[in-house]
Formats: structure tokens, sequence, C-alpha cells
């Protein structure tokens, strides 16, 4: 989807359209203060110059996304809004409504499965698409069907979508990058050398700065580059799986299917604080914080159908370091009350004298409720229980 999350806002406020808007920071209260300003005034009726603006903003949030006139600037997802800010002050900035966001990926998925049903769900705005069997998938070599599919996400959500048709996933992911916003590119096998060869390493997902860096280092900046090396050469640099991997991605080959049903491997909640907070000094305030992360996550493993046994915190520190801890439980919950107690004793084995930018919790070993309640009886009725006895809380960190 293009700029997913700044394509939604724009559907509440068209008077923003053509305008830098970048989308982070804090949640609903931009709307509750334009509102109270505005009396009874509709939402797309608010003047533009009544927005908050980039340049006004105080903290550390981050940006979801941005529109396309804000990019030109330079400003794009997962920036820290403060440097944003000095590279385009005049930006309007509007929080993420996440209810708003499932309600729009839900809708644009469900006009994809109706007209191609074979849907691989890659989070709230991407998707891979098998065309094989799809009636006139093969039509125009994709192009037909991929025309069909932006005319009924448009009409379905208002919204548009940019798609790559290729032979695999590895290369349609990168297709869809090429003609942004509302855009279909094909990419044929024999199409690798001159459209696929000359991009920077970086555009195959997978590479990330680390390995972009190196790869850098040894001089290597495009794929063709780096399709231009051995094999061996590759795994002496790179250790036998990545080597070997990069090896196949530079040639664009990936034989993974399109695959409709998949488990989640965990679920969490983070929150990154407007100001750095201390576990003694701070304590009230970490405690509602981490008690509603808790609660949220155990709303979306509740909503989902899933229970976990692994209870993991993530922290982030002032200086940016990172730590994380997990604690499992003999049994699986989704109660929020296990969760924050079972989170309060990983919270126990970090040190918490530095101050605190991030606190994050996860829930893991996940298993759909209906298959652990299985489980359960099974194991009882040849007299043996998953369940036992809660630990005794040590205590209450905040």
């Amino acid at each position: 989807m293009d700029a997913f999350f700044a394509s939604i806002e724009l559907l509440r406020y068209p008077q923003l359209k053509g305008m830098p808007v970048v989308i982070g920071g804090g949640r609903r209260r931009v709307d509750e203060a334009l509102l109270a300003t505005q009396g009874e005034r509709a939402l797309r009726f608010i003047p533009v110059d009544d927005f908050p603006r980039l340049k006004d903003y105080v903290g550390r949030g981050v940006i979801t996304t941005a529109t396309y006139a804000a990019r030109q600037f330079g400003v794009g997802s997962a920036m820290g809004m403060m440097k944003a800010a000095k590279l385009c002050p005049d930006a309007i900035v509007l929080p993420v409504d996440f209810d708003e966001v499932r309600k729009y990926s839900r809708a644009f998925k469900e006009a994809i499965r109706e007209v191609a049903p074979l849907v691989e769900d890659r989070g709230v705005d991407e998707v891979y698409i098998d065309f094989t069997d799809v009636p006139g998938g093969q039509r125009d070599g994709g192009r037909s069907l991929a025309r069909l599919l932006q005319r009924s996400i448009l009409e379905k959500t208002g919204l548009t979508c940019s798609i790559g048709v290729a032979p695999n996933k590895l290369i349609a992911k990168m297709a869809s990058e090429f003609n942004k916003p509302n855009g279909i590119s094909i990419v044929q096998e024999a199409d690798l050398k001159t459209m696929i060869w000359p991009l920077p390493c970086r555009k195959i997902n997978g590479i990330g700065p680390k390995s972009d860096a190196k790869l850098s280092a040894l001089n290597i900046h495009t794929i063709g580059e780096m399709a231009a090396q051995e094999i061996g050469w590759l795994i002496d640099h790179f250790g036998q799986a990545t080597g070997a991997w990069m090896h196949e991605a530079a040639w664009g080959r990936d034989s993974r299917p399109v695959v409709t049903e998949s488990e989640p491997v965990s679920m969490s909640r983070e929150t990154t604080f407007e100001r750095d907070l201390h576990a003694v000094r701070d304590k009230a305030e970490l405690g509602v914080v981490f008690t509603r992360l808790c609660e949220k996550v155990a709303e979306d493993l509740q909503r989902k159908g899933y229970v976990g046994k692994t209870i993991g915190i993530k922290l982030r520190y002032d200086n940016f370091q990172s730590l994380t801890r997990d604690q499992t439980l003999t049994h699986y919950t989704a109660d929020a009350k296990t969760i924050r107690q079972t989170a309060g004793w990983a919270l126990k084995r970090v040190p918490l004298t530095q101050k605190l930018r991030l606190l994050g919790v996860r829930v893991g070993t996940l298993l759909k409720a209906e298959d652990a309640l299985a489980l359960q009886t099974l194991l009882a009725s040849v007299g043996t229980t998953t369940e036992e006895p809660v630990p005794p809380y040590m205590g209450q960190l905040f």
C-alpha cells in the first residue's frame, strides 16, 4: 500500500492532500485538540493552518510513515521526529490511528482475496499474491490482473497501492518499489541484468545495514557486483548459510511459495517514553505503563485466540543499550495478571540503575487457545498436568 498510514489520514483530512505530512508521535490527542477549537465543524473543513507542525514537535517519537511530498525532503519511516523537523519543519504532524489502520488493512486484503485468493499476509500494508492459476493472471505479463486489483482496492478503500509482478517473491518485493505511488512494475527473468543488477545491494530484502556496510567495505555496491562474485568468496566473507543465500538472491533465485497460513511466533507491545524515566524516582509512572503493556498484550492474545508461556521484557536505557530477559512458565496463559507478574520476575533480573527510554513486554512460545486446552485435557486424562502453582511474587519493582 502507498504510504498506508498517511493515506488513511488523508481520507480523514482531504484538505491535506499534496502536502508534506508525517505520521508518528502521539495518539489521537491531535484530533481532540483540533475538535476542541473547531466546535461542530467537520474534520475535513478544519483550516490547514490549524494543524500542528513538525517544527513544534518536542519528544522522541519516530516517524511511522510520511506522504510522498514529505519524502522529497528526505523524511522517511523510522526517522526520529526531531531530526525530521530539521529537514521539513513545516510538515504537518498527525498521530497513528491503529483502529483505522486495522480496519483498512482488513478491507484491502478482502478486496484482493475476492479476485486472487492465494494471498500471504505480510503485515498491515503488504501481501504476496500468487497469480499462477488465477483466470487472466498471465495476461499481459500479469499487468491486467494487477490493474484489476488496484481498481478493486481503490473502490473498496479509496486507497492506492503499487504492485510488483515477477517470477518469485524476492524480485516481486523489489519491483513493488519501482513505480510508487499507484504503479505496476513487471520484471521477467530476462530483465534481471538490466533492472535488478544495477540496484544497490541494500534493495534485496534481507540485506541489512551491517551486511551492506561489509559489502561496501569489500567494494561491492550493486547487486550485479555481488552476482559477479564466486559463491565460495561470499561464503568465506559471510558464512555458509548467508553467503550461499546472497549468491542465490543476487541471481534472482527464490523458491519460497506463497504461504496462506502462518502462525505468529510471538506478540509484543512496547513504548518509547517522551522523557527518560528512572525505576525509583518514576516508579509510579513506570508501573502504570508496565501494567498497561501487559494488558494490551493479553488483549492481543485473546482477540487472536492464542496463549503463550514465555514472557519477556525489553528495556532500552538512556545510552541506547537494549536488554531483554525471558521467563518461561510451565503452563500457557493469556491472562493479563499472570503476564504482569511473570514479566515482573524477568524485570528483577536486570539492572535498573540507569534511566529508561523504552519498555516492552513480549509473550512467546504461542499455541492456539483451543489446542492448549486440548493438550491440558489430554495430560489430565493420563494423570499429568501442565498447571503448577504460580510462585510467590518476589516484590514489585514498579
